[in-house]
């Protein structure tokens, strides 16, 4: 054994460190369908044992990269042999959850899933949800800034953190863990690790923003005759619910008809077809009243022809299912052999053509290319499902998609952060000047490179 892993051991214990054969059943994330690799898989249970951790690994410019619940898409916790890989998975602790100043104190393993449910016991709601909720923890949704399908009413996650515990990458904690709104006392350095993807430190706490639970949330499946009409009803919904709507999904046609036909085990449930569907989410504070004004809304959009068809759900078994069609991803799986997922943004005034050029520009240089659209298009989030055949190139792939959203002012990532994967683009997006400024930063909180080295951005420039 190594002397560096031999003082992590001692930092740790034996029961939190995984080297050798014990890394064999690790898995590298729930995308990679690959074996964890690394030096050795270092699983503190405090912020002290991280705290030393860093010190050691400081010391000896050996690299470090953080891990949450490995469910990200843009490869910000990739690993090699030769890295520490650093897991907060024994810092899962719930510490406080306060009704009255509805705050939540959390250390960053916490599974996402479980604050939401600690909150529920509580009749309160912590409001950020994705699809990976079981499974991805607060700590990395803190360091990818994740947004989900709520940032329409509450944000992304930087706006539902109050607090952070952070250890730099020398060893040394930072704590700025105030639990209230308003602090206007310099520099606000939580926000400085929300979305740094572990570059900067190593989040190990949180206070965390609640909300007071709605009295009922109402699902509704609309189909939408053309974008004017997605547009229009998104400002309509927004105006007349008086601050309810709180999820605003779209689905192309082609992306609904797979997850309700021969792929997917369920029905479709709307009978007429059109070349848009759109999810809402409602939350009402008076279950028969706020009931009845909805479905008064959606008759008047019927009887308008602003929608061609609709479901409002009558359970929650359907309100779920009508989720399941917006965020299954197994009927892909059934079809496709490879699964390629993209995550921009750009104005919603802009996405119809935009994706009619994707596509078009797509098939021309692969035939056997389908693409699939849908989104949080409250918030101007954009996601793409595309296959077969891209796996040939996916620089083509790469500049068909990130190359127009420059000129319109968009993001090549809305939500998924930058990793790996997305850096070479990322400068159509951020001037040189920011990403100078990121770099400098990155130089003077970790001077010797060890935290998640070569995610986000190089620091020399090639």
């Amino acid at each position: 054994m190594s002397t560096l892993v031999s003082q992590l051991t001692e930092v740790v214990g034996d029961a939190g460190i995984l080297t050798g054969k014990a890394l064999a059943g690790r898995s590298a994330g729930i995308w990679s369908g690959e074996a964890l690799k690394a030096l050795a898989l270092v699983r503190p249970k405090s912020t002290e044992e991280v705290s030393a951790v860093l010190k050691i690994c400081h010391q000896a410019r050996q690299s470090v990269i953080p891990a949450g619940g490995m469910t990200g898409l843009v490869g910000g916790h990739e690993s090699g042999d030769t890295d520490i890989v650093l897991s907060l998975e024994r810092m899962n602790s719930i510490e406080s959850c306060d009704p009255r100043s509805r705050t939540m104190v959390v250390e960053a393993g916490t599974i996402l899933q479980t604050i939401q449910e600690k909150a529920s016991d509580a009749g309160l709601m912590f409001p950020l949800d994705l699809g990976a909720r079981a499974s991805c923890t607060i700590g990395g949704n803190i360091a990818t800034n994740a947004g989900g399908v709520r940032v329409l009413r509450y944000g992304m996650t930087r706006d539902l953190v109050l607090g952070l515990e952070v250890v730099l990458a020398d060893g040394t904690v930072v704590s700025s863990m105030f639990d209230m709104l308003k602090n206007n006392t310099g520099y606000d350095l939580k926000q400085w690790f929300v979305g740094s993807e572990g570059t900067l430190g190593v989040v190990t706490r949180a206070v965390l923003r609640l909300y007071e639970a709605p009295i009922a949330t109402e699902t509704a499946l609309l189909a939408v005759p053309s974008w004017e009409d997605v547009m229009g009803l998104l400002r309509h919904f927004d105006g007349v619910l008086a601050g309810g709507l709180v999820a605003f999904e779209v689905l192309w046609r082609n992306h609904y008809e797979l997850n309700t036909g021969p792929y997917s085990e369920l029905e479709p449930p709307l009978s007429e077809s059109a070349p848009y569907y759109v999810l809402i989410d409602v939350f009402i504070s008076d279950a028969k009243q706020g009931r009845e004004n909805l479905e008064a809304l959606l008759m008047q959009c019927l009887e308008e022809n602003k929608i061609v068809d609709g479901a409002l759900a009558s359970s929650e078994t359907e309100r779920l299912k009508f989720w399941q069609i917006r965020e299954n991803f197994e009927p892909e799986q059934n079809k496709f052999d490879t699964i390629c997922g993209y995550d921009v943004s750009l104005p919603i005034e802009a996405m119809e053509k935009y994706v009619e050029a994707v596509e078009t520009n797509l098939i021309s240089q692969f035939p056997d290319a389908e693409l699939y659209a849908y989104g949080h298009i409250g918030d101007g989030n954009l996601h793409f499902s595309i296959y077969p055949g891209v796996a040939k190139d996916f620089d083509v792939v790469n500049k068909i998609i990130y190359g127009p959203l420059k000129d319109l002012n968009g993001s090549v990532s809305a939500e998924h952060g930058i990793g790996l994967e997305k850096k070479a683009y990322l400068s159509l997006t951020r001037s040189e000047t920011e990403i100078d400024l990121m770099r400098r930063m990155k130089m003077m909180m970790d001077p010797n490179g060890i935290l998640n080295p070569g995610k986000l951005f190089d620091l020399v420039e090639d």
